[in-house]
């Protein structure tokens, strides 16, 4: 299934201090990941990414609430990010967040969808926690060594690489991948 064209012609932009053009007047908007939608995603990942993900992946994402979140435009399906929670080594109180996935359809890429998936995953991992729950400390993720859009993406919102990870990947040709990280003050 491919994705609807979009009419760039017909929108109106501006120009930020970036020099990159902002798309006004289009609707985009976060949802839920609920059972009722949960085929959207599978679909989305199945276009997105090389990897078949399990059915206890798609168990675990209706269970991280505001972690997993899919991307409309114009009240078009059209990303998805995915994390889980993860204990963080040596400590109680602590957790780490993996995003598992965050993906973008490729004809919306370049809109700042994946940026604003990123933006509120980060802002809730700011969030004060409640009494009992461990707090999030370090957000990280795994990308293919010859992904250089993501590696550019991630860098521009603060990640750094943190290791190589030599064989990663090991059903691909391009095997390896880059650990990034952000710790979380």
């Amino acid at each position: 299934m491919t994705p609807p064209a979009i009419d760039m012609s017909s929108t109106t932009t501006t120009t930020t201090t970036e020099d990159k053009p902002k798309n006004v007047g289009f609707r985009v908007g976060l949802g839920d990941i609920t059972p009722n939608n949960l085929g959207q995603l599978k679909r989305l990942n199945t276009v997105l990414f090389p990897v078949v993900y399990a059915p206890g992946f798609y168990k675990d994402v209706l269970e991280v609430g505001e972690f997993a979140k899919i991307i409309y435009f114009n009240d078009v399906c059209v990303g998805a990010v995915c994390c889980r929670k993860e204990p963080a080594a040596g400590s109680a109180t602590e957790q780490n967040l993996y995003i598992a996935t965050l993906g973008v359809l490729a004809p919306y890429r370049r809109l700042g969808l994946g940026s604003e998936m990123l933006k509120h995953i980060l802002e809730q991992t700011n969030l004060p926690v409640a009494a009992g729950q461990a707090k999030i400390v370090k957000v990280y993720l795994h990308v293919q060594s010859n992904n250089e859009e993501a590696l550019e993406f991630y860098k521009k919102h603060g990640f750094e690489v943190a290791e190589k990870c030599e064989n990663y990947y090991s059903q691909f040709e391009v095997s390896d991948a880059f650990k990034l990280e952000k710790i979380i003050n």
